[in-house]
């Protein structure tokens, strides 16, 4: 007689990978302008389901990241590649996850993108870097 034993599936639970790719799509989206609607249409999907993938509480397949990537007008390492030694990396960006952690920064973000004066734009860019560096 044979004992079989069966696997013991967990639920799975979002990792800092899904995490970080979340937040590079939610990233690229603010930076293009787009909601989360909007962003859904375009690829098919509920804007809950985009609001899932930001938050890293659903996992993005291949062939929707690869979606994802034409329509943000992204390479796909701008989301999340495969290092040489083996280890899982986050490309480095300026549009990385980081300033969205901090309270308003999307509406900063939004706010900047609707300004199309490029003068305007440089002179909100020092204002802040200024603000930043008196701390």
């Amino acid at each position: 007689m044979t004992i079989v034993q069966k696997s013991v599936v967990s639920k799975r639970r979002a990792d800092c990978t899904d995490f970080e790719i979340g937040q590079r799509i939610r990233a690229l989206r603010l930076e293009r302008g787009l909601s989360q609607t909007d962003l859904g249409s375009l690829i098919g999907v509920t804007f809950q389901q985009i609001r899932k993938y930001e938050m890293g509480t659903n996992r993005v397949s291949a062939s929707r990241l690869c979606r994802l990537a034409e329509v943000l007008k992204a390479p796909i390492a701008s989301f999340c590649f495969e290092s040489t030694s083996g280890n899982k990396e986050i490309v480095s960006s300026d549009t990385g996850p980081a300033y969205l952690e901090a309270t308003g920064s999307d509406r900063l973000v939004r706010a900047y993108l609707r300004v199309q004066d490029p003068k305007v734009r440089r002179i909100l860019v020092d204002l802040v870097e200024r603000a930043a560096r008196s701390g």
